[in-house]
């Protein structure tokens, strides 16, 4: 099980479980149990923690004890005695105490047994000179121990702690290699789920160390830097002090997980380690990843695993554990049929929601609660609901959470499908799945460890869990579940899950509307623990949060979109063979021959035979280079602008100039058409941006936007990008107004997006949820429209950007520049997939993906294969630089303009 894949794997009984939550295991020493009456000697190790004393015998048929420092009466030193007529007794420690507790009698993993009582027993250290030291150490332990104040006791340990720390540092000895060299060296804690092991780690130019204060579970753990994979920074205890390691690509659990004292200290070490990851692409971001699953790159389990990842979720950590959802209803049936659709659960609606009648319920209580209210009393996801499905390979796990006791009998995890039952019935159980229930490894469902769980009311005792009857077994369990969560319908719906999870229906007024509102202290962000004075109630809010269960970091915040279903024309592998979906096999083309998929092919057609491209007409109505070319819906009339300030219009139909509009008296740097057909828009290097009025022929409106020249723009439904030499892309919702108005229209500024140097050219994908924008220090950004956030940054040329454009299939970025390179940036990975110097600058371009048309500094148009990095034909176009181009849908039709001031039509021969 990855839950169980943590480090240090010994055959000793004692682990840091066998402590109390939130305590910690400082030192031990080998030792021997003294029995009082018949002075019978017990060795093993004394182990000293801070708040009990366990002693771990050697012999694994005798219990392990513990003894609880709060428990004890009186601990004191015993001399040691030098009698002539008696053997020679050395030191020793003297605990009384009214309780003790025993543990693994007989090496047997089971419930703690707790004898209460007056108990004397002394403890012989082997190193007698420690003796005293150690008896002080466990008195000023016992006096934290009985303040009555927690948070007292709390900071009284943490002194003690930090002291031990401060006295010890990390051995440089440790090191494999003597000409390593450190580069920080801090205290931190190792986190494993429900304990954590404090100590120092030590970052040098070759691994990362970790040496734990008491030497356990090994003296040191080595990673090195050049195995690391994926680093995060994790949010532990709500506060933003943990980093996570891995050195796999796709699994789950990771290499160690690390808590800092300071969140300076973390992001020091978590930044030098990046330094170290091959291209920086570490950090992937849930829309890069969202991409990958949307085109099938990742399998719905893979994508759940990334999303829980970035959302702070950590196998190391059982408050923020990985959460995956109930994906079926029918654990009753024969049969599984994954062709219909009432064999799933609604992935629309939280578990609370799936039963009406007791979501009519909760609504009434929701409703006459005080502000702020709640639907749910219990979460989706708490280390108690963790612990549930795996106490049967997690036994040490529970008993730790449950002070040493399993729960009772008949509300153990006995059936798959009573326990699906109980969260659609139950009062209080919303619970969601793990992952371990779509992984490989089926032990969390058997008893393998022949556990007593205790005997339930019908007499029968816990054994194996009782799976529905369409599974023959465990593995067959298993498959056919993972099998479901690949299936057509989880793959079409997933999403409208995620957003209930990770999206935009996690909170606010979505989530009250999908009936999806938990108690308010399980958000991020809702409580300030640090800000509550009272140490006592600081601590207790803590723990609730911490065991109460909590939402994940909320990643995305508008509605998540579907998966996108392969079609045929994508889809070239054999019937045979399975799809990435699994479930989905290719459409041919008698079964979809939509307009959409004709119009596709015959784009391919036309790209195919590109290099056929004839000279249909030339014009020179301009003074200076051409600068930008738009064409209205029906073709008949082209606009373009001009360095020479004007806009203007030439008809197809008639071959003739027939309009010129001038703004300013500066430069027009590009124009494009709005959807309408009657509004052509004008950026200028005044700053601003131009609305002309087809049918009135005048300028309809101005939006100042910027302050330096407006470099380019795009538009997509009802919103306008604009980029500027002023360093930024700016986002604005345009609506035409009223007649009352004259239709001008009215601008509000969603985003402003910075960047390090003036902006030169910007594009979006055709779908609008992607945009790309150049600079002119060659730094080619990808954003994501829907939060205006980076996804990836990659500096790809070494001068400006002069046009940049996405694939039709919105995967990769074709940027050229001043360089004289052509790149190819994968949207995914933001890795550079392909780079072609050419023997001049190009200036513009359309693609199809594979195939360029380009405009060259000489004048030339260029149609390169970029499969080849070759031009398969060169031809002659402009006297001067080809800078601007403009392609119809089809691919048949392209018009250039030129620093000859010359406009060109291109027609596409058979």
């Amino acid at each position: 099980m990855a839950f169980i894949k943590t480090r240090g794997q010994t055959k000793e009984r004692f682990s840091l479980l066998l402590l109390d939550l939130e305590e910690y295991y400082f030192e031990q020493h080998t030792a021997y149990n003294v029995a009082s009456r018949s002075n019978r000697k017990s060795r093993g190790s004394f182990k000293v923690c801070s708040k009990s004393v366990i002693f771990d015998p050697e012999d694994f048929a005798e219990p392990i004890l513990k003894i609880l420092l709060r428990d004890c009466k009186n601990i004191e030193y015993v001399g040691e005695e030098n009698n002539p007529f008696n053997e020679p007794r050395p030191s020793a420690i003297s605990i009384s105490c009214v309780q003790v507790i025993y543990i693994k009698e007989s090496n047997m993993i089971e419930a703690y047994k707790n004898e209460r009582g007056p108990r004397k027993f002394t403890f012989q250290l082997e190193v007698w000179t420690k003796t005293e030291d150690v008896v002080q150490t466990l008195l000023q332990l016992h006096r934290a121990s009985c303040l009555e104040r927690l948070g007292d006791q709390t900071a009284m340990i943490a002194a003690n702690l930090q002291s031990r720390l401060a006295r010890s540092s990390f051995d440089k000895n440790c090191f494999q290699n003597v000409a390593e060299k450190p580069h920080i060296e801090c205290t931190v804690e190792m986190v494993l789920p429900l304990v954590s092991n404090p100590g120092h780690v030590c970052i040098t130019d070759e691994s990362l160390y970790f040496q734990p204060l008491n030497g356990y579970p090994e003296q040191v753990i080595q990673i090195r830097l050049h195995r690391v994979r994926r680093i995060y920074k994790r949010r532990h205890g709500l506060r933003p002090l943990g980093l996570e390691v891995f050195c796999t690509e796709n699994d789950f659990c990771s290499d160690i997980y690390l808590k800092f004292y300071s969140t300076a200290d973390r992001d020091e070490v978590y930044y030098y380690i990046a330094t170290f990851l091959e291209n920086h692409v570490t950090e992937h971001t849930a829309e890069s990843y969202m991409l990958q699953w949307q085109r099938g790159h990742l399998s719905n389990y893979q994508y759940l695993l990334h999303l829980n990842n970035l959302a702070d979720r950590s196998c190391n950590d059982l408050s923020q554990y990985p959460v995956f959802p109930w994906i079926l209803s029918d654990y009753t049936g024969g049969q599984l049929d994954l062709t219909n659709a009432a064999t799933f659960r609604d992935l629309s609606k939280p578990v609370g929601a799936l039963n009406k009648e007791r979501l009519d319920r909760l609504l009434d209580r929701y409703r006459a609660m005080p502000d702020p209210p709640f639907m749910y009393g219990s979460h989706y996801s708490s280390p108690g609901y963790v612990l549930f499905y795996l106490v049967r390979v997690a036994p040490e796990h529970m008993l730790c959470l449950q002070n040493g006791r399993y729960d009772h009998a008949d509300r153990m995890f006995n059936s798959i499908g009573d326990t699906w039952k109980n969260c659609l019935e139950g009062a209080t159980d919303f619970k969601e799945l793990i992952p371990e229930f779509f992984g490989n490894d089926p032990s969390f469902l058997e008893n393998k460890l022949s556990l007593d769980l205790g005997r339930k009311q019908n007499g029968s005792l816990v054994g194996d869990v009782i799976l529905p009857p369409w599974a023959s077994d465990t593995s067959d369990f298993l498959q056919k579940h993972k099998t479901a969560l690949e299936s057509q319908f989880v793959s079409e719906h997933l999403h409208d899950w995620i957003d209930l999870v990770f999206g935009f229906k996690q909170r606010g007024s979505e989530a009250v509307a999908a009936h999806n509102v938990f108690h308010p202290v399980t958000y991020e962000g809702a409580i300030d623990c640090e800000s509550i004075e009272d140490p006592d109630q600081r601590i207790a809010m803590l723990t609730q949060i911490l065991e109460f269960g909590q939402t994940p970091k909320q990643l995305f915040s508008t509605p998540h979109p579907q998966r996108i279903t392969p079609r045929f024309h994508s889809m070239t592998r054999s019937p045979s063979v399975s799809s990435p979906l699994g479930e989905l096999s290719p459409v041919s083309q008698s079964e979809d021959s939509s307009f959409e998929d004709l119009t596709e092919e015959s784009r391919k057609l036309a790209w195919s035979i590109m290099g056929n491209l004839k000279l249909l007409s030339s014009h020179k109505i301009h003074k200076e280079a051409v600068t930008g070319i738009t064409v209205t819906r029906d073709g008949s009339a082209i606009f373009s602008t001009s360095q020479d300030s004007t806009l203007k219009m030439f008809s197809k139909e008639l071959k003739e100039f027939q309009r010129s509009m001038s703004f300013s008296n500066m430069a027009l740097s590009s124009c494009l058409m709005l959807e309408d057909g009657k509004t052509v828009l004008c950026s200028s290097w005044d700053n601003n941006i131009y609305f002309y009025s087809i049918p009135y022929g005048r300028r309809q409106d101005t939006l100042m936007g910027h302050d330096d020249a407006v470099s380019g723009m795009r538009w997509f439904e009802d919103r306008l990008y604009t980029a500027s030499w002023d360093s930024t892309v700016k986002v604005w919702q345009c609506a035409a107004g009223s007649s009352s108005s004259h239709n001008r229209f009215h601008f509000q500024l969603l985003a402003e997006l910075e960047h390090e140097a003036g902006v030169n050219a910007i594009s979006l994908n055709p779908v609008g949820t992607l945009l790309v924008s150049g600079c002119k220090g060659g730094t080619v950004t990808i954003w994501d429209t829907s939060s205006y956030t980076t996804m990836h940054q990659v500096h790809c040329h070494s001068g400006t950007i002069h046009h940049m454009a996405f694939s039709p299939d919105s995967r990769h970025v074709l940027s050229v520049g001043a360089d004289s390179c052509m790149k190819v940036t994968d949207v995914q990975t933001a890795m550079v997939m392909s780079s072609v110097k050419a023997e001049e600058e190009q200036r513009c371009f359309c693609w199809d993906g594979n195939s360029v048309l380009c405009g060259g500094k000489s004048g030339d148009l260029l149609l390169w294969d970029l499969l080849s990095n070759t031009v398969i034909k060169r031809i002659p176009a402009h006297s001067g630089a080809v800078t601007a181009m403009w392609m119809n849908d089809l691919c048949t039709t392209v018009i250039t303009g030129g620093e000859d001031r010359r406009t060109i039509l291109w027609k596409l021969q058979d």
